[in-house]
């Protein structure tokens, strides 16, 4: 199946090996001004061949004829190459079978100019589908591959819910790994993208995010506070007020990030868990994060942890 602009016809193809029943169709199709019939084929091998070098965008397929029928006409051809496709046949038995080999729609035989400008509306919203599909697939590998030119680009494309989001990387609060998808969280928005955590990460490798735990990345700049708990583990605690958990195999890299900010902590460094204040609670404030080198238990409640 090709692109379709809006003002070229539909390319199509009639295999039937009836001559009688192509004429009918082939009369009914010239009330339909936007169809062009470019070939009309007498049995199943001439349908495959003509297929394969014309490349239609619809074909007209009876279902019986006399060496190769219909769904065999299907079966021997090149899925990559197969336009949409009508089949007629006067016997309603192979409707079922039609569709399950993705038949667009299915004509009984005999089918009269109403019916038939019933199933060419089909055809027209199937094809603007696939080419507002292929206009954004293409807008998308045009974005792509500028940005990967840019290394300096601060920003994501993505695709959702039949929209292009291009999204400033500052934008994105943190990232939450959901099965084979991640989910962006974005002020009051989320963004659900078919990607791994793993790749999201690299794309924002050396950047203000840090991954904290094996399924969460944060934007370090919406990071309020962070609070010790059990086993070496931190609470993170967003401008926001969503909490996310900040597992002991990833606090170096918060660690690290905190550091380059020149945030200086109380006696050494407290995510190396190593110093602890004689007052039992102290804060700094710098840059608009608050690091808590002890707090009471009941303030490290653990709702939300990834």
């Amino acid at each position: 199946m090709r692109e379709i602009r809006k003002d070229e016809k539909i390319r199509t193809i009639i295999v039937e090996d009836e001559s009688i029943a192509r004429e009918k169709l082939r009369l009914l199709l010239e009330s339909e001004a936007d169809v062009e019939i470019i070939s009309e084929c007498s049995n199943g091998q001439q349908g495959i061949a003509t297929v394969r070098a014309q490349k239609p965008d619809l074909l007209f397929l009876d279902v019986h004829m006399p060496d190769l029928d219909g769904f065999e006409v299907l079966a021997r051809s090149h899925r990559g190459d197969m336009p949409c496709v009508v089949f007629t046949t006067a016997f309603d038995k192979y409707a079922l079978r039609a569709f399950e080999e993705h038949a667009l729609d299915y004509l009984l035989k005999p089918f009269d100019q109403q019916r038939l400008h019933a199933t060419m509306e089909r055809v027209r919203k199937e094809l603007r589908r696939f080419s507002d599909s292929a206009l954004t697939n293409r807008m998308l590998d045009r974005v792509a591959g500028a940005n990967k030119e840019a290394h300096s680009s601060e920003r994501l494309v993505i695709k959702t819910q039949g929209r292009v989001v291009f999204l400033e990387l500052d934008q994105i609060d943190w990232v939450d790994a959901e099965a084979n998808y991640v989910r962006l969280y974005v002020g009051k928005e989320s963004y659900l993208v078919r990607n791994c955590i793993g790749h999201i990460s690299e794309q924002l490798e050396s950047r203000n995010f840090v991954r904290i735990h094996r399924s969460t990345i944060v934007n370090v700049s919406r990071i309020k506070e962070l609070h010790p708990v059990n086993s070496a583990e931190y609470l993170v605690v967003l401008k926001s007020g969503k909490q996310l958990s900040c597992s002991r195999g990833y606090r170096g890299e918060l660690k690290r990030l905190i550091d380059q900010d020149s945030l200086s902590l109380s006696k050494g460094p407290l995510l190396d868990g190593s110093t602890e204040t004689a007052e039992g609670s102290r804060s700094e404030e710098e840059n608009g994060m608050e690091i808590l080198t002890r707090t009471p238990e009941g303030d490290c409640s653990t709702e939300n942890r990834c």
